[in-house]
C-alpha cells in the first residue's frame, strides 16, 4: 500500500474566451470511440510514467462496457495522425462530470499541446451542460498538473492523504 496526497479540483463554469488555437500545424483534438486494445496502448503510453494502472487491472469485459458507454467520452490529441494524448470524461450527461484521465505521451510534452487538448476537451464536456466538472490529482501525477488545471479554470476544494494498492 502507498499513501498519496490527493487534491480534488472542480470547475463550475465553462472555459471563458476564445478556444485555444492549435499550437502546432497538424494538431487536432476529437472525440473518438477506441477499441480496448487501442485505448490500452494510449493509456500505457500516457500513464506509464506516472504509474496509472486502474484500467490495466480492469477485466476486459468491464473495459469494453466502459468504452461503449455513451456517458464515457474520450478526446484524443493527434499530431499528423499520431495519438499524443487524451482526456477521458465519465458521467457525461449527468450534473457532475468527472475528468478521469488527462495526459500526454512524454514525446508530446513541452509543446503547449496539453493546454490545447484540455481546453478543447473541456469545451466539449461543457456543451452537455453539467453543473460541474471535477477531478482528482495526486503526488504521482505530473508536477505541473495542478497548475495546468488551475489555468484551465479548476480550483481545489479538498486535499487528503489516501492509501492505494502499491
Amino acid at each position: 500500500m502507498v499513501d498519496l496526497l490527493v487534491t480534488y479540483m472542480e470547475m463550475s463554469a465553462p472555459p471563458q474566451g476564445a478556444p485555444r488555437a492549435s499550437p502546432l500545424p497538424g494538431a487536432i483534438v476529437a472525440r473518438e470511440r477506441l477499441d480496448p486494445s487501442s485505448y490500452l496502448d494510449l493509456y500505457r503510453a500516457v500513464g506509464g510514467p506516472v504509474q496509472w494502472d486502474q484500467r490495466l487491472r480492469m477485466a476486459e469485459a468491464e473495459l469494453e462496457t466502459l468504452l461503449a458507454d455513451d456517458a464515457t467520452h474520450i478526446h484524443v490529441l493527434r499530431l499528423d495522425g499520431e495519438a499524443g494524448g487524451f482526456c477521458e470524461f465519465n458521467n457525461v450527461g449527468q450534473p457532475a462530470v468527472e475528468l478521469v484521465y488527462f495526459g500526454l505521451v512524454p514525446a508530446f510534452q513541452g509543446k503547449r499541446l496539453g493546454p490545447f487538448l484540455l481546453d478543447q476537451a473541456l469545451r466539449s464536456a461543457w456543451s452537455h451542460r453539467p453543473q460541474r466538472l471535477w477531478l482528482h490529482t495526486d503526488t504521482y501525477d505530473h508536477p505541473a498538473a495542478q497548475s495546468v488545471y488551475g489555468r484551465a479554470g479548476f480550483s481545489a476544494y479538498a486535499r487528503r492523504v489516501e492509501t492505494f494498492p502499491d
